[in-house]
């Protein structure tokens, strides 16, 4: 079975006063939005160099994404009822909001 999908992913790098990168990254399926964040926070001792603090947070925010994408299908897979394995759990900050399809617009029609 044939299968062509293609996801758009939209990622913001913002510095804020104190010095903190922050990133925020948006994952469109088409039926669902990820959103997840990271931030980097140069150490005083350090020179700053913003590309670093880019690549930091960014590059956590992604692994939030990352980590959202396999649980997220670990609890579809259960919910065919097929056993997934079990990987440790990772406590990142990170929400999913579902987006009706046309299906559900139908069904709200009826």
């Amino acid at each position: 079975m044939a299968h062509t999908a293609e996801w758009r992913v939209r990622l913001h790098l913002f510095e804020d006063d104190d010095g903190t990168t922050k990133a925020h990254v948006v994952l469109d399926t088409g039926t669902t939005a990820f959103t997840c964040h990271g931030t980097a926070h140069c150490h005083p001792a350090d020179a700053d160099v913003p590309e670093i603090g880019d690549e930091l947070a960014a590059g956590r925010a992604l692994r939030n994404i990352a980590q959202r994408l396999l649980d997220t299908a670990e609890r579809d897979i259960a919910g065919h009822g097929v056993a997934a394995a079990r990987h440790p759990a990772d406590h990142r900050t990170a929400h999913v909001t579902r987006r009706p399809s046309r299906r559900d617009k139908k069904e709200d029609r009826s």
